[in-house]
């Protein structure tokens, strides 16, 4: 792309047609003044005598020519190194039978809690190209849905085949923590990251919360904990003995002290999400929180094209003064 080092001097190409317009009102002057004007006119019809007219306009040409080459035109061949030092990140997703409650809404439809994790979810990762993600889906247990990986279309995929968990319900906290702990332990990123969702209390597993918490402070792992759900009772879905599904209102609690105090542990943060709102604007604030360094750096060779505008009025006004002093030559 061509671009110019000093591009005031252009304006004074807007000089050039006043120089023309000038020079048009102001005629050619007279080398030799005649009585009559006849011979003049017989002269003038001569192709030699008619070309030499325009002999006057090869320095306009050749000063318009070197405006350009004063302006000083370039061409720049650049590149941009872009290096991203990512983080770890691993997303554990509470799965448990609660998660069916249907206090959530996508636009105007009332949908399950877990659906709405999902969507929101999927956008965080879509936001986060160059770190490294893994998901572990929790209820009774935990179990990886995908490890660290790059390959956030893998990850999306696996994504949205979470369901809520069918058998083992539960809610382990704690065994949850440490298994994000133990996925982010033997990796060399600078910084390493969970972010827990859950609408429970911890009533299972083989490890407390707080006790994961201090492993993960001492591996130097930040957790962000989410509590989901409106406070007080939601309808859930269960089934009847005949196997119909109906709604019922069940009690639903979040630990926020625990939460608080994991998040409190690591140097995260606790947040509550009651609906889809303000779950999306929580995600939001943790990927600014959590920015991933880059490193730019910027290779840039130029190339010079001030001669192809010198050389060209040089030759105009050298072309000019050979004509007017030879073939073109004025009589005294």
């Amino acid at each position: 792309m061509v671009r110019f080092l000093q591009p005031e001097w252009l304006w004074l190409l807007a000089l050039l047609p006043l120089i023309l317009l000038w020079r048009g009102r102001r005629g050619a002057v007279a080398a030799i003044e005649y009585s009559d004007v006849g011979i003049a006119r017989k002269v003038a019809r001569a192709t030699r005598s008619r070309a030499g007219r325009w002999i006057w306009l090869l320095p306009i040409l050749a000063g318009a020519f070197m405006i350009i080459g004063l302006a000083r035109p370039q061409i720049g061949h650049g590149r941009t190194v872009v290096t991203a030092n990512g983080i770890d990140i691993v997303l554990l997703l509470d799965v448990s039978g609660s998660m069916q409650a249907l206090d959530f809404k996508l636009g105007d439809r009332r949908v399950n809690r877990i659906e709405v994790v999902k969507s929101v979810v999927a956008k965080f990762v879509d936001e986060r190209p160059d770190d490294r993600i893994g998901l572990v889906a929790f209820a009774g247990a935990p179990y990886l849905i995908s490890p660290l990986t790059l390959d956030h279309d893998w990850l999306q995929q696996n994504l949205q085949r979470v369901t809520v968990a069918s058998v083992d319900d539960g809610t382990a906290i704690g065994s949850a923590i440490a298994a994000g702990v133990n996925r982010l332990r033997g990796t060399s990123a600078k910084s390493k990251v969970l972010i827990l969702l859950t609408d429970g209390m911890n009533n299972t597993g083989k490890i407390s919360p707080m006790a994961a918490a201090e492993a993960a402070k001492a591996l130097g792992v930040k957790i962000y904990t989410i509590g989901v759900g409106v406070r007080g009772e939601a309808p859930i879905p269960m089934k009847d003995e005949l196997g119909n599904t109906r709604l019922v209102m069940a009690k639903v609690d979040v630990d926020e002290k625990t939460l608080q105090a994991v998040a409190a542990e690591t140097g995260g943060t606790f947040y509550r999400a009651t609906d889809t709102d303000s779950l999306q604007k929580i995600y939001e604030q943790i990927n600014r929180l959590e920015k991933t360094a880059q490193t730019t750096q910027r290779f840039e060779h130029t190339q010079e094209l001030f001669a192809w505008a010198l050389f060209p009025a040089l030759g105009l006004l050298g072309l000019g003064f050979g004509l007017e002093h030879t073939r073109y030559r004025r009589l005294p």
